[in-house]
Formats: C-alpha cells, sequence, structure tokens
C-alpha cells in the first residue's frame, strides 16, 4: 500500500471472535456506517470470502465496488479493490494482536478516488471511515460476546 491511514482500537473478545464479525459480511450493513450491501461473490475457504461487492454511501464517498480477500487465520485480512464506479484503490487491511483484555485491532486504509481530491482531505477521509468501523466493529463484537 501507498499512502495510508492507519489507526487502532481495543476490543474485549478474542482475535477469533473480532475476525468472526469481520469476515460476516451479510451483517455489515448493521454495524458498518455507509455500508448498504455486502455480498459474497467468490468463496475462499470455509467461513472466509474471496470476493466481495458492496453497495457504500458515507460522505464523500458512494460507489458500488468489488474487493478481493486475502486471510492469514484470524491475525490478518488484507483487502485490494478489483473493480469501482468512482474509487480507483481502496486498500487496507485489520492486524489483529490478542492482549491480557482482549484483542488489539489495526486497521490501515488506503483510498483513491476518480474524482479530483487534495491529499489532505482524502487522508481526513480514510480517518472518517476508519474510526467509524472500528468503533462499529468493536459495539458490534462486544454486543454478541
Amino acid at each position: 500500500m501507498a499512502e495510508q491511514t492507519t489507526s487502532s482500537i481495543e476490543i474485549k473478545a478474542t482475535p477469533g471472535e473480532v475476525m468472526g464479525v469481520i469476515a460476516d459480511f451479510a451483517a455489515y450493513p448493521q454495524w458498518a456506517q455507509g455500508v448498504k450491501s455486502a455480498v459474497v461473490v467468490e468463496q475462499g475457504e470455509p467461513g472466509r470470502a474471496k470476493q466481495v461487492a458492496f453497495e457504500l454511501e458515507q460522505k464523500p464517498i458512494s460507489d458500488a465496488y468489488t474487493l478481493s480477500y486475502v486471510w492469514d487465520g484470524d491475525d490478518s485480512v488484507v483487502w485490494t479493490l478489483v473493480e469501482g464506479k468512482t474509487l480507483k484503490a481502496l486498500d487496507g487491511s485489520y492486524t489483529l494482536q490478542a492482549t491480557p483484555s482482549g484483542t488489539e485491532v489495526t486497521y490501515r486504509l488506503s483510498v483513491d478516488i476518480a474524482i479530483p481530491m487534495i491529499g489532505m482531505l482524502r487522508r481526513k477521509a480514510e480517518k472518517v471511515i476508519i474510526d467509524s468501523a472500528l468503533k462499529g466493529l468493536k459495539k458490534r463484537v462486544e454486543s454478541s460476546s
């Protein structure tokens, strides 16, 4: 990934519980802000999608796009953009690290869109996406464990 934005959050659950929520794409519209739909279009190993089609409506980005995923057990998942209408790149990862009180989740994201956007505004958009995703993930995992 090129320039990227990174943030972390502590979740009171095991890495397996956290990764279970991350891998449950059908439930994304219930907790991931701006995600209107997430449909697995190609299955990978059991319980893990290889490609997922999304519809996103989160200012300043609205798009229909497909991501490709590579999973490393319950330790990490990396994704890259396969195709999008407005998005030119959407590369990211979740890295999970067990801690004495649960799991530290680190989210890295790099976004590039077809419309001109100053780098500073793009980083701000990435930060908003990351922060809302981490808060939504934490709430979802902790309320279901």
